[in-house]
């Protein structure tokens, strides 16, 4: 008779994502994550696979928790520029808050560690990317067709500045104690919307 989880998969994940997240994949050990998640080595083999296939199940469960909420913010109804201008607005405050500022984003980690070498990694930070670019872009259509946006801008080449500065200051926001730096940077961006 087959023996049933004495653990919750989901809250465990979970877990593993939140460590991933705070160390990074090579500075947490397979010991780091038997004693974070509080169950046995063979369980998180049995359960998720290799470290590597858990950090990608952890991308994986990021990306759904963070990717809708943005779509939501993108798609309201009337004027588009102000989501848009919110939405980076928010990105900045997030990377400079104490809270935050530490841990970064999974993805902009992800992508500075692993994805220059690792496909499955770097095609996880390209599909979280491209979640991130499409509504901006769309957003900025719409922004455009309802004469918010000079018609002679880009929107395709907006949404991708965009999406370098949010990804930007999440490193920069990070690394520095100056949470004016990231404030000032999506401000100046934002002037090129108007």
């Amino acid at each position: 008779m087959a023996r049933t989880k004495e653990f919750d998969p989901d809250a465990a994940l979970q877990s593993a994502l939140e460590l991933f997240w705070r160390r990074g994949y090579e500075a947490t050990s397979m010991a780091d994550l038997v004693e974070h998640l509080g169950i046995g080595r063979a369980s998180i083999y049995a359960t998720f696979g290799s470290k590597h296939e858990l950090y990608l199940k952890a991308l994986d469960r990021y990306a759904e928790m963070r990717d809708p909420v943005l779509l939501v913010e993108l798609s309201q109804p009337g004027p588009a520029l102000p989501a848009v201008r919110a939405v980076v607005r928010r990105f900045a405050t997030e990377a400079a808050s104490p809270e935050r500022r530490l841990d970064g984003c999974f993805v902009t980690n992800t992508a500075a560690e692993l994805a220059p070498h690792d496909p499955e990694a770097a095609r996880r930070v390209e599909i979280s990317w491209e979640h991130l670019e499409t509504p901006l872009h769309s957003a900025l259509v719409r922004a455009q067709a309802q004469g918010e946006l000079s018609e002679d801008r880009d929107p395709r080449a907006l949404a991708r500045m965009l999406l370098v500065l949010m990804q930007g200051v999440r490193v920069v926001g990070k690394a520095s104690n100056d949470p004016a730096r990231v404030r000032d940077a999506a401000e100046q961006a934002l002037t090129l919307l108007d």
